[in-house]
């Protein structure tokens, strides 16, 4: 395996489709990014065929220029690497960005080129991060996924699009300065601690008493704020609604499916493994914001009457569970976030597609006019039952051994003395049930009920949406049923993670 070539050819083909002898060839355009993606896809599944569990790191790798490191006066490389974790997602997002390139066909009619260019760049992007081992590439590619992003929502979106997409650079660029920030408060008391001049995240690992406790804390904070407006963590996730709303589907489907989970794998990589003493200290906090999570924005998800923002909102719910998990502290909480963030990215892209078919046969997201489309839309109304059933945790669908493992591991947490985390679980669990509440309600109002005389033309699933979405439910029964190869393939990895807190 070679990561270099795993992370880059996406950006070598969204360069190549940028040419000026591609212009206008919109179908020869959409048939080569759906081509590469399926090989791309099957190239990311190798990761697995040779992966070795006993191994901290696999396919450790560095680019260099003219043998000489990037940075390398500074400690500073461009150095590659994954494990458990890092495999995983990156599947995840060769997988979806697939799955986004199918999706597109019928919905972006113009400027093809620079739309699959974007995509891929995006996909780069997205890969770079889960496989940086150093913490300033790390930001780098943290960044660099902020350009296309902004172009995908404002170019090809809808409503206020332009707005939407700049209030997301904003949100995003400004969190990014506070990470910034603390990235470089841990590079200098790492210096100070080990006389090292190392950015190289494995290697980061200060001297406990010598740097002062708040200072630590103040260090995982602005990290920390970062990564929770990618989460997104409420109160900063106003941009997520309006940049779903307003993106086309198979950019909504990519920005649930894989840019949120950005933000827990940079808590999990910097905020429990490296900054572990000031986590310990910032986790009543976290764990109450977790609940907020979890309950404010599935109150939200209720009364919302767009079905698009139903689901945006579920998603920011979802994220709140999967920061409980991480909260707990051991090996069955941070598994079972883990696990979520899997099944959440392939949830979440699917009822995305839902809703982008509904929108696209009846042209409203509007849950008062809906009714009665399962009476022409059966298979339509079938997957979505399905992915709605696997929202809401169905024993044996994805979700279930996720949340069953999250909310584990956090009742028997012993991370904290006080029983808050214990509390905040099945408070949370309490309030799952208004979470099935609003997944049912966009259920029913959408496809069950009286139908409206002007939808009884619409036309049901065609031959690539039912590829995807057939797809999309193939991973979702798998590893509902069978979750141990993801668990078992995910655990040594969150295990160095534990060890911090005792397991």
């Amino acid at each position: 395996m070679n990561l270099k070539l795993l992370i880059f050819s996406p950006l070598i083909i969204s360069l190549i489709f940028l040419l000026p002898i591609f212009s206008g060839h919109s179908v020869f355009i959409r048939r080569a990014a759906k081509t590469f993606a399926c090989v791309h896809f099957i190239y990311s599944l190798l990761l697995i065929v040779f992966y070795n569990a006993n191994l901290p790191l696999n396919f450790s790798d560095e680019i260099t220029f003219f043998n000489e490191k990037w940075f390398g006066s500074l400690g500073i490389s461009l150095s590659l690497g994954v494990d458990g974790i890092s495999v995983l997602l990156v599947i995840l997002c060769s997988f979806l960005t697939l799955m986004s390139c199918m999706a597109s066909k019928g919905v972006i009619k113009s400027k093809h080129s620079l739309y699959y260019s974007l995509i891929f760049m995006l996909e780069t992007a997205v890969l770079g991060v889960f496989c940086s081992r150093d913490m300033f590439e790390f930001f780098l590619f943290w960044e660099l996924e902020l350009v296309p992003m902004y172009f995908l929502i404002s170019l090809w979106g809808s409503g206020n699009a332009k707005k939407s997409a700049m209030k997301f650079l904003l949100y995003t660029f400004i969190g990014s300065l506070f990470m910034l920030c603390g990235l470089l408060m841990l590079y200098n008391f790492n210096f100070i601690s080990t006389q090292e001049l190392t950015a190289d995240i494995g290697n980061l690992n200060f001297d406990y008493d010598s740097v002062p406790i708040y200072v630590q804390c103040i260090t995982s904070i602005l990290i920390f704020i970062g990564f929770a407006v990618k989460l997104p963590i409420i109160p900063l996730h106003n941009w997520l609604p309006a940049a779903h709303v307003d993106a086309p589907t198979p950019v909504s489907m990519l920005l649930a499916g894989i840019l949120l989970k950005m933000g827990a794998y940079g808590i999990i990589r910097f905020n429990i493994q490296i900054l572990s003493d000031a986590f310990l200290i910032l986790v009543p906090y976290l764990v109450i914001l977790a609940f907020i999570n979890i309950a404010f924005a599935a109150v939200l998800a209720y009364y919302q009457t767009d079905i698009k923002k139903i689901i945006a909102y579920s998603s920011i719910s979802s994220m709140g569970i999967v920061l409980l998990g991480l909260c707990s502290g051991n090996l069955a909480g941070i598994t079972g976030a883990v696990f979520l963030m899997l099944a959440h990215g392939i949830i979440s892209a699917a009822l995305f597609f839902i809703v982008g078919i509904i929108y696209k046969r009846i042209s409203t997201r509007d849950i008062g006019q809906l009714g009665g489309l399962a009476l022409v839309m059966p298979k339509t109304a079938g997957f979505a039952t399905l992915f709605c059933l696997a929202s809401v945790g169905l024993p044996f669908l994805i979700s279930f051994p996720g949340e069953f493992l999250v909310f584990f591991g956090a009742v028997i947490s012993s991370l904290l003395n006080n029983y808050l985390i214990q509390v905040v679980a099945l408070s949370s669990i309490i309030v799952l049930v208004l979470s099935a509440i609003y997944i049912l309600k966009f259920l029913h109002k959408s496809f069950y009920g009286q139908l409206q005389l002007r939808f009884d033309s619409a036309c049901d699933l065609i031959s690539h949406e039912f590829i995807i979405l057939f797809s999309l439910s193939v991973v979702i029964i798998l590893f509902g049923v069978l979750p141990m190869p993801i668990i078992d393939l995910v655990i040594p990895a969150i295990r160095q993670a534990t060890e911090a807190f005792g397991g």
